[in-house]
């Protein structure tokens, strides 16, 4: 019987451990798309600049 408790006393803490470790992916996927989002802009926005000017003053002389 006591070999019996201790496997379900393990069984318990795998349980446990996966379910931590499957919580920390999804934090860590949420966390990501969020950053991924908001680098991107958004559907309704006005469109930014193309390319920085480069040409925007004339040569010197």
């Amino acid at each position: 019987m006591y070999a019996y408790e201790l496997h379900q006393i393990r069984s318990a803490e795998l349980l446990r451990e996966a379910a931590d470790r499957r919580l920390v992916r999804e934090v860590r996927r949420a966390g990501k798309q969020a950053r991924r989002a908001a680098r991107r802009p958004a559907a309704n926005a006005p469109e930014g600049q193309a390319s920085p000017p480069r040409d925007r003053f004339g040569h010197a002389a």
